[in-house]
């Protein structure tokens, strides 16, 4: 995990913002959002709207940001559905058919790359390209499973197994092309976070020099980041739980850590390892015999370059854990108990979830 003496906004040009968990939950924005992006923008960084969700057009995903007080255009919109189209659009002939299995933001994208959309297997498509939608029936199903096993290519946005919402997680895309696969016995070619071809695209049409990856989840946003070596941010307002990151594998890891995108405006602790113990600010953590022992010390004093001054933000103890949890897994151990030595320390434990956590 990385430290920054420079705020986020200032070490990086471009904010690839993931929107389902990070920006909002359904259509709520997430508490104190709307206020962060509008400091983020005054400080000069810009903002590029990135999901795998393909169930809206870039208007669309404008209309509700805006309608949540995020100002935002189209153009700042970058969805799998572009990424998806962009990637047939390579590789077939101009104005080949494609049987779209998704809603208007994926038939909009495929007009935008010069392919013909069809919803029939009849119609002979070359592919077949599935996006999320929350009325996908069994009836596009099947033209779906007609066309690939007569040769189509086939094409899934995103594999997310769930999407985000005020109600807890529901079945994302990828649990909808799992049907598929059950039925056909293929896999998809899938186009969007974690695959490259998602990134280049938001890099491209954001025209970002410098861009740091904001996202809540480890197996997209996260992964996808890593896999182009771009400088990723996790934030804690979607799915990714205390737990879950203390267990991240390297593709996983984030470089930053936040509570929320607020954290694009601060500077960032420095984590540092000596031999089984990890710090970073007052937040220490002893390894032994694989269980993570937290303790609060007296402050470090701040050096020049250790990203260490300021007030913490609540993240210290969880930042020295999850490196903590990472040595563990790298050296083949695997994390049996999070403890505290002290009850300031049991109460943060208790307050990230980690009481009774056996990763």
């Amino acid at each position: 995990m990385l430290g920054s003496t420079q705020s986020l906004v200032a070490r990086y040009d471009v904010a690839l913002l993931d929107l389902d968990g990070v920006v909002y939950l359904g259509e709520q924005a997430i508490d104190g959002v709307p206020q962060a992006l509008a400091a983020v923008r005054r400080a000069g960084m810009r903002l590029a709207f990135v999901t795998n969700n393909a169930s809206r057009t870039p208007d669309q995903v404008a209309s509700l940001l805006q309608r949540l007080h995020v100002p935002a255009e189209p153009e700042e919109v970058i969805t799998s559905s572009h990424a998806a189209a962009h990637f047939l659009a390579d590789r077939l002939p101009p104005g080949a058919p494609v049987l779209v299995l998704g809603t208007t933001g994926l038939l909009d994208a495929i007009a935008e790359r010069g392919l013909t959309a069809v919803s029939s297997a009849e119609d002979g498509p070359l592919a077949v390209v599935q996006g999320y939608s929350p009325d996908l029936d069994w009836h596009a199903l099947a033209e779906g499973m007609v066309a690939i096993r007569h040769g189509a290519r086939w094409v899934a946005t995103n594999l997310d197994p769930t999407v985000p919402s005020p109600r807890g997680p529901l079945p994302g895309n990828g649990s909808l092309v799992a049907a598929l696969v059950h039925a056909t016995g293929l896999s998809p070619e899938a186009t969007g976070k974690p695959d490259p071809t998602m990134h280049a695209e938001s890099v491209q049409r954001s025209g970002a020099k410098h861009p740091i990856v904001v996202g809540d989840r480890l197996d997209t946003d996260i992964e996808g980041a890593r896999r182009v070596e771009c400088a990723s941010l996790l934030v804690l307002t979607g799915v990714t739980t205390p737990a879950e990151l203390i267990a991240a594998q390297a593709l996983h890891r984030p470089d930053f850590l936040g509570a929320d995108v607020s954290a694009l405006l601060n500077s960032h602790p420095e984590v540092s390892v000596d031999g089984p113990v990890v710090r970073c600010r007052a937040a220490r953590v002893n390894v032994h015999d694989d269980q993570l022992v937290l303790a609060e010390d007296s402050p470090q004093p701040s050096g020049p370059d250790n990203g260490s001054s300021g007030e913490s933000d609540g993240m210290d103890a969880l930042r020295c854990l999850a490196v903590a949890g990472w040595m563990t897994a790298d050296r083949g151990g695997h994390v049996r108990s999070v403890t505290g030595a002290d009850q300031a320390s049991r109460t943060e434990i208790k307050r990230l979830g980690l009481d009774s956590v056996a990763t």
